[in-house]
This record gives C-alpha cells, structure tokens and sequence, in this order.
C-alpha cells in the first residue's frame, strides 16, 4: 500500500482559511476563555514488546464535550483509552485526567469516572439489579438503581441473570453500570456493538443527555454516523498516532468536497488520475482497486462531465457509486485504509 500523499492526486487549489482564525475584536469584548481540560496526555507511548503500541501522542479533551476517537482494529485507540482510564500503565508519556494523575490519585479518581471496557465481563449467577446495585455501592453517590435499569431498557430483565441476557442487553447492562455512580468523566468503548437499531438510538439519547448535562464523555466507534451525531471533536489514530483532529465538519471539509465519486472503468487503465483530475469541479483523485475515488464539490457539474469524458475515451464505466463525504472517508484519504480493516 503507497503512502496516502503518494496514492492521492490533488488539484491545486487557494489555500483555505483557517480554523481557528479569530475574528477581528474590538478591546472593549473580553476574550471568552476556554473550558478546562477533563483529559492531558504528552508523548503518550505504549509498547507490548517489540511493539510500539502508542506512539507519542498528544492529546486533550475539553470537559464538557464529547470526544470520538476513530480507528481501525490494532491503531492504539483502546490502548490509548485503557491507559486513560488507569487500567494500564504508559512506557513513556504524561497523563492528567480531571486535574489529576493515577500514579498519585488513583483512589479518588476512580470515584469520578465511569466506563465501559471493549469486552466487559460481569459475574454469570447475578441479576441485572444485583449487579447495578453492587456497582452502586463502590460510590458514595450515584443514580437510583430501577431508574437507570429503566433508562437502558432492561426493566423487564431486572430479575434476570447476567448469563441469560443476550449479547445486546449485556452491552446496554455495561454502560448502565458505567453511569450508575454519576461520574464526571466517562469513557465508552465501542458501546454500540451488537445494538439493534432501536438501541443504538436509545444510547445515543443517554450520551446526548451526558453532554447536556455538562459530563465529558470520550468514545471509540466504528460507526460513523454515530460519531458524526454525537462528538463535539474527533481524533483519528493510526499506528498508535493522531492522524487528524477537529470537529466531524472541519474534518470532511478538509476533503476538499462535499460529495464523493466511486468509479471502476472497461478497460481498467482507459483514464488517468490526471485525466479525471482535469474534470470540472473535482479535488481530488485516490486510486483504489480497479477504479478511482473522487471527492467534489459539486455533484451536479463533476458527475455529467466525468461521464461524458468516459465515453469520449471509448470506455465504458464499470461500476458507479455516489455519497456525501463521511468521517470514513477522511479516515481513508489520511490513512489509504478502510476503517474496518
């Protein structure tokens, strides 16, 4: 696989402003001053061997908000988030969490922070209100144990056993003992694997709640439409690096279009990179499989001209498929990689 900036074509084009550009103030407006930061980490570096896991990464999350972080299986993003929460130790690095450090307030931080690991584990012969219950009296305060049953949907399970639940009430079992002792600070791996829809939708109202609420929530996922719906900001990692970060709009704008073009041509090699980077409106070309992918700005100018430039090379098109530019497919433009991968 070549590198991304050696696979992507790009037309030149002005250089966009930027982001964080303020505005023009007058002296007598005081600047609005920034949240606190829930989580630091400086040259964050994990190694498991000869691997390096984590690999210098810098990272901050504001309190308040809800943080995405993306990537595929094997990117140091559960890693990341392990040493974050205080189950591992880092190699190298420094890390703040609520003002804090592990290595010297583990016992009080624990008190402030709830979450849900990638694979939880809880005791098979207990029920579902034992175990909220048990997890409840960790905290010397916490949330009412039936209301948050109800507010995960399991109230009809109350009385079932943790081995009986099905792999979705399991999942949605976790987060409520996540949220059972109000923490601060709450950190959610993968929480909507294995989630029918409905499900899905019912967690993304208690996160959507947690933000209303002033918590900070942190997240991984494999879905984008659900970090695109819920995260303030969104950190890409790969190779245990950030890749990108900013706000789900930022990061598609960055694409350079809104819209994305997937193409595959008879005979393969008939077009260039060159030859459709030419067409009106599109920014940029990624060779992928037989075929290309073009992001553009405008679907309704690119998508006539690039048909009418197949059939001017006596080729035909193999296959064609449009969307709206996703968090994906950032992912991909940095990385050359699908997500799932």
């Amino acid at each position: 696989m070549r590198a991304p900036i050696e696979a992507m074509t790009t037309r030149a084009q002005p250089r966009p402003p930027r982001y964080n550009a303020a505005p023009h103030v007058t002296a007598s407006i005081s600047p609005s001053i920034p949240p606190p930061l829930a989580i630091s980490c400086r040259g964050l570096v994990k190694h498991y061997g000869d691997v390096e896991a984590v690999r210098g990464l810098d990272l901050d999350v504001r309190s308040g908000e809800c943080f995405g972080l993306l990537g595929p299986n094997g990117a140091g993003k559960t890693t990341t988030i392990e040493i974050l929460e205080g189950i591992l130790e880092p190699t190298a690095g420094e890390v703040t969490v609520l003002g804090s450090r592990w290595n010297r307030d583990g016992p009080a931080l624990r008190e402030r922070i709830g979450l849900t690991l990638q694979d939880t584990r809880l005791p098979d012969k207990l029920t579902v209100h034992e175990l909220v219950a048990l997890i409840r009296s960790f905290y010397r305060r916490g949330r009412d144990v039936d209301d948050l049953i109800a507010r995960v949907s399991l109230t009809e399970k109350t009385k079932a056993r943790y081995e009986h639940l099905s792999g979705g009430q399991k999942q949605r079992l976790a987060v409520a003992c996540a949220l059972v002792g109000e923490p601060e600070l709450v950190f959610l791996d993968e929480p909507t694997t294995g989630l029918d829809p409905q499900s899905r939708r019912n967690l993304w109202d208690l996160v959507l709640e947690l933000r209303h609420q002033g918590k900070t929530v942190m997240l991984t996922t494999h879905y984008m439409d659900e970090a695109e719906r819920l995260c303030d900001r969104v950190g890409i990692v790969d190779h245990g690096k950030l890749m990108s970060l900013g706000t789900p709009r930022e990061l598609i704008a960055s694409l350079g279009g809104e819209e994305v073009i997937e193409l595959a041509l008879e005979p393969a090699g008939a077009l260039a990179a060159t030859d459709l980077l030419a067409l009106p409106g599109v920014r940029t070309v990624r060779p992928e499989g037989e075929g290309f992918v073009l992001t553009v700005a405008e679907l309704h100018v690119s998508l006539p001209a690039l048909i009418a430039r197949v059939e001017a090379g006596a080729a035909r098109l193999a296959a064609l498929r449009t969307h709206r530019a996703t968090l994906e497919d950032v992912f991909v433009h940095l990385t050359g990689r699908q997500l799932r991968e």
